[in-house]
């Protein structure tokens, strides 16, 4: 396991959570991760195990609740800080073992990415830029890989 720790522009708001998978290599290009955490157009966000996270100053934290394309309110629970907008971490009680911090909130060096996985690309915003080499890999939609199988597969886990 890897601890990472992370925290909020202003500093109101510190996390840690503790990940097997900590490579941050899939891009999200859905309007809600874009719109709310991504700045170059896409979030990146890893993945942690729910009941190692542990966060001081909890009380400066507000809860978005995205509507989907189809009008449905995202049951994804996209945590931020009230006080800077900093977008730290999505909790999606579909998964409750799971937290999903966004890279970008993460203190902790991260281990480079041998690859990079595109995903959402459909709702790609047009003057987003998406690399496409040799290590690139997209997808319009959802792919099957998991984040974990992902990592297992190249012999990235920290467990």
């Amino acid at each position: 396991m890897t601890q990472l720790d992370g925290s909020c522009h202003c500093g109101a708001v510190r996390f840690s959570v503790e990940s097997t998978t900590p490579t941050p290599y899939m891009r999200c290009y859905c309007s809600i991760c874009r719109k709310t955490a991504g700045g170059g157009g896409y979030a990146i966000n890893i993945m942690g195990r729910q009941e190692t996270l542990k966060v001081e100053g909890e009380e400066n934290l507000t809860i978005y609740r995205a509507r989907r394309d189809d009008g449905e309110l995202s049951a994804a629970r996209r945590h931020f800080c009230k006080h800077c907008g900093s977008a730290l971490w999505a909790h999606d009680p579909t998964w409750p073992e799971l937290v999903h911090p966004f890279a970008s909130a993460i203190d902790t060096a991260l281990p480079p990415a041998p690859e990079q996985v595109h995903i959402l690309l459909d709702s790609k915003a047009p003057w987003v830029p998406v690399p496409d080499g040799p290590t690139d890999t997209h997808f319009d939609g959802y792919p099957e890989e998991s984040i974990e199988g992902w990592h297992r597969k190249r012999n990235l886990t920290t467990d």
